[in-house]
């Protein structure tokens, strides 16, 4: 009966959510700021601040070249006056920006003209679609709330080379990770750069028959680290200034479409051959082809259905290794892309961007599905429903995996199911429930989770987090609970961040993630003061921290670690930054562990204290990156670590991001290094077609490996991927020793309907 709960609820859930109305957000009945501005006028300000601007209904669709040479740019009225966030908050911009918006039946336009006191010091170093560098280089950006519920939203910003990102707001915060059909172009002109967009409405949801939405622009000028917004950002919002929905300006004038009818297929072909000269019996040069298909399906302007078969996600780039010191597993981040999009619908306990503790349990981690002693795992198929009902968010995951006896995992069904309510300003309390259980049967393995949890804002900076957990494991009853309570409050010029945590032992969530197993409490508490000094040459802010951490063991009676860790951080005017900081520590081992070949620290109570220095290079520097040297008290012994992690542009086109971090061990039981090396070369030969190889090398396992791919987009939403993997032991002398190898060639097209 349990195993059919999951598809009951979707069940009864659908037809209910499909014809519930979309959240009428506070400003249907009045607008937020001053009226429409009376035609010709495109902007209206009032005393407070607030802003309404007018869209203009188009005649006939622009043409998208970034060259803003049609009547209606010289006809019409710009929106300009920028305030700056930083680095003098509340001022005008220096630059001056211009922006049109516009729309017909099937989009909404955006131009903008962004004048420059001086075009050869703008940065613009990369071209690839979605790159994490590219909101560091000069860049344009608007923000849409389409329900005006001032919560949620639509981010989308580029540079003047063509480079393009997108994201979804969700209260407040960006999911980087969505991505959606659009258009963009850029170009040059006498006195800076100029950019148009142009967004289907069928690539966004908003509420039906809606008028009145909410805006913002966005502005940065790297080289004199300024960011500017058409309406007032605080400073302590820093880089997440434009998905602060409930600072937008007020759209009028929008006359959008009903209903559409949206539905996306995106078929896939692969063929590949792989050799793995570990496998019994080795494998060499096996050829394979495979066949899969995604469907997403709009069921609603802010409900929408995904289904997946034969899933494959060959293109991924490979994990970034990390140098692991510690007795626990180390979480590296999801890359596939079925998984990342929705991804914040099935956030719980504040995981994510607002997360600033890694031992925080998580009741969902999707790299969980798929990944299975370390061997990737078929999924056969899935289905997933994701948006917003009213006040409700709602997200629904079913999928199903493969039998695959080399990494002794049998075919599995996870399933998940999350439903959050919104309430006040930007507070919201949820559920979540999780199941993972055998395809087959198998009552003793099935595992379950749930919990609830609430997210309680208070003005602008202060907010209250808790959630409380428990799973169900056959074999492991009682003591299986977690809960969690945290304070922070965050202006730009202070900051104070107080939580307790507490997990039991048997508290065992096997579609999530819990790097402590076995059971903790935790205390922690972060002051943190951090000025802006006028008369202080070249230095943009101080920041002076102490934070303490306490863990015991669940029943609060054995101390298992502690940290007392001060720093200080500079920054400074041109983007670089400095921090040091001073650690003192205490570690009881209650397992041996290594931490390099033939290191291990036996069980015992240690102290240590460290120390740590770094210097940052800016982004908008052409050779960037920090340098980290780290010394002191290591488990009775010593550390040392020297550490480089760097990002060198040759072109907009072309760059290098090595990483070089090495690590001397010396205590009583042993000596040895654990070193890493890596690097990443990449080349765009336009936004929608690049070439990335990362190479990387780890010590402690004598394994080098290569992961080299090409990516085409040939058509908005299709693309086509060849992928090279390499993987080689350096324990032999000479050439390492190949130990598997594969390439893949993957097309993938779009059908819309």
């Amino acid at each position: 009966m349990k195993a059919r709960i999951p598809a009951l609820l979707l069940a009864t859930l659908i037809p209910c959510l499909a014809s519930a109305e979309p959240s009428q957000g506070p400003r249907d009945s009045a607008l937020a700021g001053p009226l429409e501005p009376v035609p010709p006028a495109v902007v209206a300000r009032d005393a407070t601040g607030h802003i309404t601007v007018r869209a203009i209904r188009l005649a006939e669709p622009l043409v998208i070249d970034g060259r803003l040479d049609e009547r209606f740019y010289r006809e019409t009225e710009a929106i300009d006056d920028f305030i700056q966030q930083e680095p003098r908050e509340g001022l005008p911009s220096t630059d001056k920006t211009e922006v049109w918006v516009a729309y017909d039946e099937d989009a909404v336009y955006v131009g903008a003209r962004l004048w420059e006191s001086n075009s050869s010091q703008r940065v613009t170093s990369d071209m690839r679609r979605d790159a994490a560098n590219l909101y560091n280089n000069d860049h344009f950006g608007v923000m849409f709330d389409t329900f005006d519920d001032r919560r949620n939203g639509y981010v989308f910003y580029a540079n003047s080379q063509g480079g393009m990102s997108d994201a979804q707001v969700l209260n407040e915060n960006a999911s980087a990770d969505w991505n959606t059909i659009w258009e963009t172009r850029a170009a040059d002109f006498d006195g800076g750069w100029t950019i148009e967009f142009r967004i289907p409405f069928r690539s966004i949801r908003f509420k039906e028959e809606g008028h009145v939405w909410g805006i913002n622009f966005r502005r940065l000028v790297s080289s004199k680290t300024e960011t500017s917004y058409l309406t007032h950002i605080p400073a302590s919002f820093a880089r997440n200034g434009l998905m602060r929905t409930s600072s937008a300006a007020t759209l009028v004038g929008l006359n959008t479409p009903g209903r559409l009818r949206n539905i996306d297929v995106k078929g896939y072909a692969l063929g590949s051959t792989v050799t793995n000269r570990l496998s019994r019996p080795a494998i060499s040069n096996h050829s394979d082809s495979e066949f899969g298909a995604d469907v997403k399906w709009g069921l609603t302007q802010s409900l929408i259905a995904d289904l997946t078969y034969n899933t494959d996600f060959a293109q991924v780039e490979d994990d970034e290794q990390q140098v692991n010191l510690t007795r626990f597993s180390l979480l590296f981040p999801e890359k596939r892309e079925f998984f990342m999009d929705g991804a914040q619908f099935f956030q719980f306990g504040i995981q994510g961007a607002l997360n600033n503790n890694a031992d925080l349990p998580a009741i969902f981690f999707s790299r969980r599905i798929g990944l299975e002693n370390g061997a990737v795992v078929p999924i056969v198929f899935g289905g997933r429903l994701v948006g917003r009902s009213g006040p409700y968010r709602v997200g629904f995951l079913q999928m199903r995996t493969d039998d695959l006896p080399a990494a002794r995992a049998v075919a599995t069904d996870y399933s998940v199911v999350r439903v959050q309510r919104e309430f006040l300003r930007r507070s919201r309390i949820g559920v979540i429930g999780t199941r993972r259980a055998p395809s087959t049967g198998g009552a003793d393995s099935r595992n379950y989770a749930y919990g609830a949890d609430a997210v309680l804002q208070f003005y602008d900076n202060i907010q209250m987090t808790e959630y409380i957990a428990k799973t169900n494991s056959v074999g492991r009853s009682g003591d299986d609970t977690s809960y969690r309570s945290r304070f922070n409050w965050n202006p730009d010029r202070w900051g104070v961040d107080i939580e307790h945590m507490y997990a039991g032992r048997n508290f065992n969530p096997e579609v999530g993630f819990v790097r402590r197993p076995g059971g903790f409490r935790q205390t922690h508490a972060k002051f943190e003061s951090s000025p802006r000094p006028r008369n202080v040459p070249h230095v943009r802010q101080f920041i002076t921290s102490v934070e303490f951490d306490y863990f015991t063991d669940p029943s609060g009676r054995q101390v298992t670690s502690r940290t007392q860790a001060l720093a200080h951080r500079t920054n400074f005017t041109n983007g670089d930054y400095t921090q040091i900081d001073a650690t003192r520590s205490y570690d009881l081992v209650d397992e041996p562990f290594d931490v390099a070949k033939n290191v291990r620290i036996p069980v015992g109570g240690y102290d240590f204290t460290q120390f740590r220095a770094a210097y940052t290079l800016g982004p908008q520097r052409k050779l960037s990156g920090t340098a980290t040297a780290r010394t002191g008290h290591f488990y009775d012994g010593t550390l040392r670590e020297l550490s480089w992690k760097s990002r060198v542009e040759f072109s907009p086109q072309l760059y290098a991001e090595p990483t070089i971090s090495w690590n001397r061990i010396d205590v009583p039981w042993g000596r040895g290094n654990t070193n890493l090396v890596s690097s990443r070369l990449t080349y765009t030969i336009s936004p929608r077609m690049f070439f990335s190889a990362l190479v990387q090398y780890q010590s402690r396992v004598d394994a080098l490996s290569t992961n080299a791919r090409f990516r085409w987009e040939y058509k908005p939403g299709s693309e086509m991927f060849v992928v090279y993997n390499d993987g080689r032991t350096t324990l032999s002398r000479g050439i390492p020793d190949l130990q598997n190898r594969s390439i893949v060639v993957k097309v993938t097209r779009l059908f819309q309907f």
